[in-house]
Formats: C-alpha cells, structure tokens, sequence
C-alpha cells in the first residue's frame, strides 16, 4: 500500500491527484491490473469527473455547497456537518483499471481528493493489484 499526502488551502477544495496515482502505479510496473484510492477521513472524498475544465470542479463545489449549506442547523456540533454529508454523496474510494501500465481513464476523466473541512493535512491510500 503507499500513500499520498495532500494539503488543502481552503475549505471546500477539488484537488486533482490522477498524475500523482499514475506515478505510483509506473513505479510499481504493473501492466494490468487495477488500483484503489481511498480516503479514510469522514470529511473528504474521492471522486472520478472531468479534469480539462477547472470550471467544473468549482461547479461540483458550488453545487453541492448549495445543496448542503456550511451553516443550516445541523445537530452535530463541530461545525462541520456539511463536510459528512458532502464526503458521503462523494465517496470515500474509487477503483481504477490497469492496462499496459495505464489508468484506464476516459479522454476527459481525472481523479480529484475532495476537501470538505480545510485547510487540512491528508493521507490517502493507494492499493495496486497486479492481475494474475
């Protein structure tokens, strides 16, 4: 298992990890196979959307910032309840297949590590299988 380690500058923040998941999986050299991501912060997520536009991610912020406001009346009571919420419509992992050595991503797809609670130090999981 290896890990990558992300800082967020603000509190609600897309950040695009796919080269950094590529690297890992060159420096393993596995052809095919498959990896996981996986982030174990209630806070955060990590999702598969498109990357060449910037203004996508912020629509994806913006929309959920809509939908889950920061400051509605929640009963949690460390001011993040927002941030759960987000994490879990996002989800906490994705799988993504090998093929000779690459992430099998479509023409616009790029991983993002989603921060619901920044600015924050991560850690993210990254499991590279080898098929037999």
């Amino acid at each position: 298992m290896k890990e990558l380690h992300i800082s967020s500058q603000r509190r609600n923040q897309m950040i695009d990890i796919t080269d950094d998941v590529q690297q890992l999986v060159k420096e393993e050299k596995i052809s095919e196979g498959s990896v996981i991501v996986y982030v174990p912060h209630t806070t955060a997520g990590i999702t598969i959307n498109e990357g060449a536009d910037p203004d996508v991610q912020q629509d994806i912020i913006d929309t959920l910032e809509k939908l889950i406001p920061e400051n509605a009346p929640y009963h949690h009571s460390e001011g993040n309840s927002d941030a759960h919420i987000k994490a879990s419509l996002l989800g906490s992992s994705v799988t993504i297949l090998i093929a000779n050595g690459t992430l099998v991503l479509g023409t616009w797809q790029h991983i993002f590590f989603y921060e619901g609670d920044g600015p924050r130090h991560r850690t993210v999981y990254i499991s590279i299988n080898k098929n037999r």
